[in-house]
């Protein structure tokens, strides 16, 4: 595949090419859809440029940024792949093209797995923000959620394989359980929700007690 120019104006109209020919309008589904997949697959790429510094450190957390690394990566070619097939032309998004490899759902669920084994019980939604390497994942995990509804709204008016929604679906937990494996290998915190319920109670629990007004308005004692 060439890419010999950036612009071709034809697009100026508001109008985009779709592989093997014809042309949709900018904001259609399909186009929101493989837009939002390659929105995800740059996101993963900030991630794995701040984990490469870890790795280029050549310290003791190099190793398990370099497993990270190579597994962002091939998410990153799946994500382009999944793109590719929606935006073959023809009014089927997954026409002409192979099926997607249901290993890749298996890999995926094999990641979950493996590393929820080592994680502590969770109690409550997590708040991103405990440090960066875990925020840049839910971050991730996020638009991931929203690419996977795209893709929903297009399997309603177009055939999309159960494969690739298997895989959107997947993918979204395996980067949700990346972030707490981020968090716990580099020490970063994981803020969690909590319901106004809660946080009535603990407001009650650590409020100063009363103080009682002797004569004068002057707290009793003084």
């Amino acid at each position: 595949m060439k890419i010999n120019r950036v612009y071709t104006r034809a697009g100026d109209d508001g109008t985009t090419a779709l592989l093997g020919g014809g042309r949709v309008p900018k904001d259609s589904v399909r186009v929101e859809a493989y837009g939002t997949l390659d929105e995800l697959q740059s996101i993963l790429g900030l991630l794995r440029a701040e984990l490469r510094g870890i790795v280029e450190s050549g310290g003791q957390d190099s190793a398990f940024a370099t497993g990270v690394l190579n597994d962002l990566h091939a998410l990153q070619n799946d994500l382009f792949d999944i793109g590719r097939r929606l935006s073959i032309f023809g009014g089927n998004s997954e026409a002409g093209a192979e099926p997607f490899d249901e290993k890749r759902v298996r890999f995926l669920e094999y990641r979950i797995d493996e590393g929820t084994a080592d994680l502590p019980e969770l109690r409550s939604f997590i708040l991103s923000g405990g440090g960066r390497f875990s925020a840049l994942a839910h971050f991730a995990r996020t638009v991931s959620r929203r690419a996977e509804r795209i893709v929903v709204a297009l399997a309603r008016s177009e055939p999309v394989s159960s494969v690739t929604l298997a895989y959107l679906n997947r993918l979204s937990d395996y980067l949700f359980v990346l972030a707490r494996r981020l968090a716990a290998h580099f020490g970063e915190s994981e803020p969690l929700w909590e319901t106004p319920l809660k946080k009535e109670s603990q407001q009650e629990d650590t409020s100063p007690p009363p103080q009682v007004e002797g004569e004068g308005g002057t707290p009793a004692g003084k």
